[in-house]
C-alpha cells in the first residue's frame, strides 16, 4: 500500500466510526422492535414492557429501516446536513419507548423524512435518474405516513403508506442496478407503477376497499416488473455472494407477491390477512432485501470490509421458514403454536444474521491487519 493511500484509508475509517455512532440508535430501535415483537407474540422478552408492543411497527419501519436508508443516502450525498435524516428517524423511534406525547416522535419522524426527501433532491439534480425519482416517491410515502400518524390516523390505514416507503426505496435501488440492461420504456413503467402505488395508498385512506384493491393490483404489476428485469434471475445460477443475494431477492419478491394478492382481494380486515400483509412485506420482502444488500451497502456506509460468509444462509433460511410457519400454517390454518414458532424464528433470524455480520467484519479486519503487518 502506497503512502498516499494510507491517509485516505485512515480518513475513511474515521468517517466510518462516526457513521457507526449514528447507526447505534437505529440498532437500538431494532433490538427494541424485536423485544416488542416477542411481547406481541406473547412470548418471554428481555424487557416485558407492554407499551412497547404498540411501538413495534414504527420502531422497525422508521426507527430501524428508515434510519439505515437515510444514512446510506446521506453518505451518497456527502453533505453534513444529510445526516439529520437518520438521526431524527432513529431518535423518533426511541422516543416511542418512553412516556412522551405522541407529537414528539411524530415530529422527529416528520423532520427525518422531510430531511430524507431533501437529500434526494440534490441527488436527483446530479443524475436525473428514474431510480432516484422512484426513491423520492418512497420518501413522500413515508412523510405522508408520518403526517397522518401525527394526526392520529390509525396504523392499519397507514399500512399501505409504510409499505410504499420501503417498497419504492428498494425498487429504486434495483432499477438503478438494472438500468444498463433495461430500456428507457421499462424505467418509465417502473416509475409509473410506484407512483400508482403511492396514489393507491392515498386512496385507501379514504376509500378503504377500492383503494386496497388498486394497491394490490399496482403492487402485483411492480412484482412482475421486478422479477422480469432483475438480474437475480440469472445470478441465482452463480455461486457464493451473488447466489446468496439472488436467493434473498427472489424470496423477497415471492413474499411481495403474496402481499399483493391478499391486498388485491380487498382490505385485509381479518387478523390473519392483516398479519399476512404486514409480515410478507416488512419481513419477507424488506428484511430479505437488507440481508441481500448488507455485504455491499454496509461497507460503503461504515468504511469496513464485510465479506459474504456462507453461514449467512442460516438466518436467511430461518427468516423464510419462519414466515412459512407464521403465514401459511399459523395465519392460514389457525395453528397458534406454529404462528408463535414462526414469529420466534423471525426474531432469531435477525439476531443471528447480525451476529454473523459482526463476526465476518471482525474476521476481515483481523486478516487485513495481518496483511498490513506482513507488508510493513
Amino acid at each position: 500500500m502506497n503512502r498516499t493511500a494510507l491517509p485516505r484509508l485512515a480518513a475513511a475509517r474515521r468517517k466510518g466510526r462516526w457513521r457507526l455512532m449514528l447507526m447505534l440508535p437505529a440498532m437500538l430501535c431494532l433490538l427494541a422492535g424485536l423485544d416488542a415483537a416477542l411481547i406481541l407474540l406473547d412470548l418471554p422478552a428481555p424487557m416485558m414492557i407492554s407499551s412497547w408492543g404498540q411501538a413495534h411497527g414504527l420502531l422497525l419501519v422508521f426507527g430501524f429501516a428508515g434510519s439505515l436508508i437515510a444514512l446510506e443516502r446521506a453518505v451518497a450525498l456527502g453533505k453534513l446536513a444529510g445526516y439529520a435524516a437518520p438521526l431524527c428517524l432513529s431518535l423518533g423511534g426511541l422516543a416511542q419507548l418512553f412516556t412522551v406525547p405522541q407529537w414528539i416522535p411524530a415530529g422527529l419522524f416528520i423532520a427525518g423524512l422531510a430531511a430524507l426527501l431533501g437529500v434526494y433532491i440534490p441527488l436527483w439534480r446530479r443524475q436525473r435518474a428514474h431510480a432516484v425519482m422512484i426513491q423520492m416517491i418512497g420518501a413522500c410515502a413515508g412523510l405522508g405516513a408520518a403526517i397522518l400518524w401525527a394526526g392520529a390516523v390509525q396504523i392499519s390505514l397507514l399500512l399501505p403508506w409504510l409499505a410504499v416507503f420501503l417498497i419504492a426505496t428498494i425498487a429504486g435501488e434495483r432499477v438503478e442496478l438494472a438500468r444498463i440492461q433495461i430500456s428507457a420504456r421499462a424505467e418509465h413503467a417502473a416509475v409509473l407503477l410506484n407512483l400508482g402505488l403511492l396514489l393507491a395508498a392515498a386512496a385507501s385512506t379514504l376509500f378503504v376497499q377500492i383503494g386496497s384493491v388498486l394497491f394490490g393490483c399496482f403492487l402485483l404489476g411492480l412484482v412482475i416488473w421486478l422479477v422480469r428485469h432483475d438480474v437475480a434471475r440469472r445470478t441465482i445460477n452463480s455461486t457464493g455472494a451473488p447466489r446468496f443475494m439472488a436467493a434473498c431477492l427472489l424470496a423477497g419478491y415471492f413474499w411481495l407477491l403474496v402481499a399483493a394478492v391478499v391486498w388485491a382481494l380487498g382490505y385485509p380486515a381479518s387478523t390473519a390477512r392483516y398479519d399476512t400483509v404486514i409480515h410478507a412485506v416488512f419481513l419477507g420482502f424488506a428484511i430479505s432485501m437488507i440481508m441481500a444488500h448488507a455485504s455491499t451497502i454496509l461497507p460503503t456506509v461504515l468504511a469496513i470490509n464485510l465479506p459474504y460468509h456462507r453461514a449467512m444462509w442460516i438466518p436467511a433460511a430461518m427468516l423464510h421458514l419462519g414466515l412459512v410457519l407464521r403465514i401459511w400454517l399459523g395465519d392460514g390454518l389457525g395453528v397458534q403454536i406454529l404462528w408463535k414458532a414462526g414469529g420466534a424464528s423471525n426474531v432469531a433470524a435477525l439476531l443471528v444474521f447480525a451476529a454473523i455480520a459482526v463476526y465476518s467484519a471482525l474476521q476481515a479486519a483481523g486478516q487485513a491487519k495481518k496483511e498490513a503487518a506482513n507488508h510493513a
